[in-house]
């Protein structure tokens, strides 16, 4: 199988978040894509297959399929553009929602950007983020309450937990086995940890433990679910927001998300990609 690996969201030519991208004729069953995806060991591995309408498509983390995953969308927004030239490319989910993600060659540089889901937030319950706090170590003077926890989606479902300090996002720990169950519980994906340096530029962190993955240097899902957050708290942020995550990692990323006016339409999630 020609598995192409594609580091989605770098920052020129390093980091980004590695992912394991498949074009084939022939769908593989569920088992078959988790174990490429356990074998290829990335935090996710999309399949993609063509149908009348674009490309079916499946991301597997090493443990589970998810619903939808971003940076493995860019990862293959750059596979499909290398492949095929430039264009926007329609993909279907497991869910049936329908996607595009557009790829962009020019000179040396990749560039791609998707449309996520629709977007929508809800109150956490208190429960949860006090859960959540104890997994991590934080305390409740720790969070930033312009932005307040809340359950948020894009394409898939995550809590955010904004901090009101960069060294607090810096120290960032916990452990993996407590977080994997307290994501499964609640139907998590990941928990996304922000700290807003200004209006328009924020930090991240996502520990991705439901994919049985410590974190992601790159979360495109969960950066599409803050944009629709942040649109529905009336959020200062001018019609985007810029994103460094992985920092902490040693695997810098960089993300755009640009802010559309309509309450939970889609969200454009955009970056360079560079093959490994």
């Amino acid at each position: 199988m020609n598995i192409q690996k594609i580091a989605a969201f770098s920052d020129e030519n390093q980091g980004g978040n590695p992912a394991g991208v498949l074009i084939s004729d022939q769908l593989s069953t569920n088992a078959e894509m988790q174990k490429i995806a356990l074998d290829v060991g990335f935090s996710e591995t999309v399949f993609a297959t063509p149908i009348s309408e674009g490309w079916k498509v499946h991301y597997f983390s090493p443990e589970s399929e998810v619903p939808f995953c971003g940076h493995a969308t860019i990862a293959l927004g750059a596979a499909l553009a290398l492949r095929y030239g430039n264009g926007i490319f329609s993909l279907t989910l497991t869910n049936q929602t329908k996607i595009t993600v557009e790829g962009t060659i020019d000179g040396s540089t990749i560039m791609a950007a998707l449309q996520s889901p629709p977007t929508n937030s809800f109150k956490a319950d208190p429960l949860l983020i006090a859960d959540a706090l104890s997994l991590f170590g934080y305390m409740e003077s720790d969070l930033d309450y312009r932005i307040p926890p809340a359950l948020i989606h894009g394409g898939s479902n995550h809590l955010v937990l904004a901090l009101n300090s960069r060294s607090k996002l810096k120290s960032m720990k916990y452990d993996l086995d407590k977080g994997r169950t307290l994501m499964n519980e609640n139907s998590l994906v990941t928990i996304l940890l922000v700290y807003a340096e200004s209006d328009q530029l924020f930090h991240t962190r996502n520990p991705f433990a439901s994919g049985g993955i410590y974190e992601d240097s790159a979360t495109g899902a969960a950066t599409a679910a803050l944009g629709g957050y942040l649109r529905d708290l009336n959020w200062p942020h001018k019609g985007h927001i810029d994103i460094v995550q992985g920092e902490d990692m040693g695997m810098r990323s960089k993300l755009r998300a640009e802010i559309g006016n309509i309450a939970g339409s889609s969200i454009r999630v955009s970056g360079t990609a560079r093959i490994m």
